[in-house]
């Protein structure tokens, strides 16, 4: 998904609908590290060697959610963060879902 990290998410400001059957199954196994949930949403657990460094990496993905107006759900805890991700306008995934998570694969973790 390198080049999805490039793209721009642009669901929320125009009519899409939620990703299903085999065009979300196929678009999911193509990024790496996260797990499709229900098929309704994304996650990923990143793992740190201690609070600190989890709440930089939160930072950093915070600073991106911010910049691309697309907010996941964090969970942060003593050297570990959990991300959750799926688009509420739609109450489902959508490619601004996986753009928007190959990016923050690209932040590392």
């Amino acid at each position: 998904m390198t080049k999805s990290s490039k793209k721009a998410c642009t669901d929320c400001s125009c009519a899409v609908e939620a990703l299903k059957g085999v065009a979300l199954k196929r678009i999911a196994k193509k990024l790496s590290g996260w797990k499709l949930v229900k098929n309704h949403h994304l996650e990923r657990e990143y793992k740190f060697k201690n609070f600190l460094q989890a709440l930089k990496f939160t930072n950093k993905v915070g600073a991106l959610a911010e910049k691309e107006q697309h907010h996941p759900d964090f969970y942060l805890a003593w050297g570990k963060v959990k991300l959750t991700l799926w688009t509420h306008k739609v109450d489902g995934l959508t490619g601004g879902d996986f753009i928007f998570a190959a990016k923050i694969n690209k932040l590392g973790g």
